[in-house]
């Protein structure tokens, strides 16, 4: 109990400079940029299903929880090889050709489909969501394409009053039912990318939704509470530097008025396409390491841990991460992502 009052106190302080970001973070974004990007829709030539838990702050009573499963999907994709991004080296370049090489084919745009779920539980808080995402990829050059994505969904906010204990019994900020409501969502982003690099932008949690709080001594005047806007900027390039060797740095930085600005930086290195190893750098928060296996055409495995470097991670034992991928009717039998790698 004393480690959930220290908790409790510690995210109070925190709010009260910067007010809480509502929004889960995860360590391993760059594995799954559909988490905060919806333009990922559909960007590759299977069905992309990942299961994801995180727990935060792990030794401390009532830390973070969360657990999310995301799919999407493409609609009308050119499957045919003249638009893989990809190919071994050396091997000479098909793509926008037809069967007459000196004749140039114009590359098709084609669609995503999408759908999201998430669950985050913080001590007595809990907070779901279901989004649905929907995104249209059109090709620029032979090589360059960019995709819009927008994701409308809902997010649920509860309270778990079994968990609280109050001086006063049945106290109105804990049995009024505010804490527990529905709020709109709405997620849209840009993606810019090729073969080796993207740069993408989003905004999530764009649609105002304020309530009114309880009031004070019977003053007129109400507090709002309002869903805190969160916008993401990211950037990756891929350098393959021998055949089997791949690295790929990457950047993110997230805004979210008027808690400060948030940057990591994750440096991944790629073995033949099969097995990875990673770091990153969360500033003032918390540094990660990270490995992964794509096992097979079917299945892929990640696992990261968080240490942290703020005050709050001189008493918690650090942050664990799982992701479980599955490339459901991947027809082409693909190893690694060859766009969202």
């Amino acid at each position: 109990m004393n480690r959930l009052l220290a908790l409790v106190m510690f995210l109070a302080m925190a709010a009260g400079a910067a007010q809480a970001q509502q929004k889960p973070q995860y360590t391993q974004y760059t594995l799954n940029n559909y988490l905060l990007n919806p333009a990922i829709t559909g960007i590759e030539d299977y069905a992309d299903l990942k299961l994801g838990t995180r727990h935060q702050w792990s030794g401390l009573e009532g830390a973070p929880e969360s657990y999310y499963a995301t799919l999407h999907m493409p609609v009308n994709k050119d499957m045919t090889a003249s638009y893989h991004g990809r190919r071994r080296r050396g091997a000479a370049p098909k793509e926008g050709m037809s069967k007459r090489t000196n004749v140039y084919r114009r590359l098709r745009a084609h669609h995503g489909l999408g759908a999201m779920a998430m669950s985050t539980r913080t001590g007595p808080l809990k907070r779901g969501s279901f989004s649905l995402s929907y995104a249209y990829h059109q090709p620029i050059t032979r090589s360059l394409r960019v995709a819009a994505g927008v994701a409308p969904g809902f997010i649920q906010y509860s309270l778990d009053p079994s968990y609280v204990r109050t001086a006063k019994q049945n106290d109105p900020a804990v049995m009024d039912g505010r804490l527990n409501e529905i709020k709109f969502d709405l997620n849209m982003g840009l993606w810019l990318y090729s073969r080796n690099f993207y740069i993408g932008a989003s905004g999530a949690q764009l649609v105002p939704s304020k309530r009114q709080l309880i009031s004070t001594g019977g003053s007129e005047e109400y507090n709002k509470g309002e869903l805190q806007k969160h916008y993401f900027a990211t950037t990756g390039y891929r350098f393959d530097l021998t055949p089997t060797f791949t690295l790929i740095p990457s950047v993110m930085v997230k805004m979210a008025q008027p808690s400060p600005i948030s940057v990591d930086a994750t440096v991944k290195a790629l073995y033949s396409d099969r097995l990875w190893v990673a770091a990153s750098y969360r500033h003032k928060e918390s540094v990660a390491a990270m490995a992964g296996l794509n096992i097979s055409h079917l299945l892929d495995l990640a696992y990261s841990y968080d240490a942290g470097t703020s005050p709050l991670g001189r008493v918690h034992a650090g942050s664990h991460e799982v992701v479980l991928g599955f490339k459901i009717s991947n027809t082409r039998k693909i190893i690694c992502p060859e766009w969202a790698w």
